[in-house]
């Protein structure tokens, strides 16, 4: 294919509409009209140091799939207007020499996009030209599409995007990328307030999260979870959270700890645990915290029965360990 030009036609409004309606969703239904907001994004430009950016982003490579990577929203709202600026000043027929790696789909699976770097060679040391969908369905959007920006930032005659169906911020609010956007935190208590009840648990969103979330020494800010569901979050999050709502402590249960109790980031958060043997496999302790007049807390240690006295084997048939959320809904 040497000295030979590669032809794609691209939709005629993908350099002017795609990385903008990526900003509106990030900027969680910010309308057209804002142009304020939008001149005061469009400062943070020159700001934007794209190797750090990019830096930061590939510092996961090695670790466990679904590691985040921490970028502010300052951050990712650059991205987006100067990549917007780069596709404008490109042509929308791309005429591409070889050699050229192509890419499809990548639909947010974040760690096999740095497996194909790793296969191809990371930019500048290949050209390559992505054909779209680089969001929704998979876990990390966020992630995929800033990765993808930046290095089209950095190198804007080496590097190309194509837009998908998915790079629609109609679309995106169906299929993930748009909740991606939207961070885990709890900003106010009368959101919990506002929840209706009766009502069913749904398979993500604040109430999902309140009812999923685990802590995490190994998670900085938000993480992805082995349960399947919601997240997992660091200290950083614990103490952030009860900075902002005036709080000493958070006490919360849903995880088996050997001594029925365990403290996280630095006593701010207890987990509880009551079930002692919990289903006759983790001979751990119970533990019941009390509360005294001047907020003093204390524990109350219930340790395991003798597991001769009891016929463990057919409890354990009847009521398993609870199983991670994605497990359960495949049952159903």
């Amino acid at each position: 294919m040497r000295g030979s030009s590669l032809f794609w036609t691209v939709e005629a409004r993908v350099r002017a509409r795609w990385p903008d309606a990526f900003c509106l969703s990030l900027s969680k239904g910010v309308h057209e009209g804002q142009l304020r907001a939008r001149r005061v994004a469009m400062s943070d430009i020159d700001k934007l140091n794209v190797d750090s950016v990019i830096a930061r982003l590939l510092e996961v490579r090695g670790s466990r799939p679904g590691k985040n990577v921490q970028l502010t929203e300052t951050e990712i709202r650059a991205l987006a207007l100067k990549s917007r600026e780069i596709f404008l000043r490109q042509p929308i027929l791309l005429e591409l020499e070889a050699p050229l790696k192509i890419c499809g789909d990548i639909h947010g699976q974040y760690y096999d996009l740095l497996r194909l770097f790793e296969y191809g060679s990371f930019p500048p040391e290949a050209n390559y030209l992505f054909l779209g969908d680089y969001v929704d369905r998979g876990k990390q959007s966020l992630e995929t599409i800033c990765l993808l920006l930046a290095y089209k930032i950095k190198y804007p005659e080496n590097f190309f995007l194509l837009r998908g169906n998915h790079e629609c911020a109609s679309i995106n609010r169906i299929y993930g990328f748009y909740d991606e956007c939207l961070s885990p935190d709890l900003h106010s208590m009368e959101q919990i307030r506002r929840i209706m009840r009766p009502t069913d648990v749904p398979e993500q969103g604040l109430l999902c999260d309140l009812l999923w979330s685990d802590p995490d020494k190994e998670t900085t800010g938000w993480g992805e979870n082995d349960r399947g569901v919601s997240f997992t979050f660091g200290a950083d999050v614990v103490t952030k959270f009860l900075h902002n709502h005036d709080l000493d402590l958070i006490c919360r249960a849903h995880q088996v700890v050997e001594d029925g109790y365990e403290f996280f980031a630095k006593r701010q958060l207890v987990t509880l645990f009551s079930a002692p043997n919990y289903c006759g496999e983790f001979d751990n302790a119970g533990a019941m915290m009390s509360v005294d007049e001047s907020l003093t807390c204390s524990f109350q240690i219930l340790k395991p029965a003798d597991k001769k006295k009891f016929n463990l084997g057919s409890l354990n048939a009847v009521w398993p360990v609870t199983p991670p959320r994605n497990t359960k809904l495949k049952d159903k």
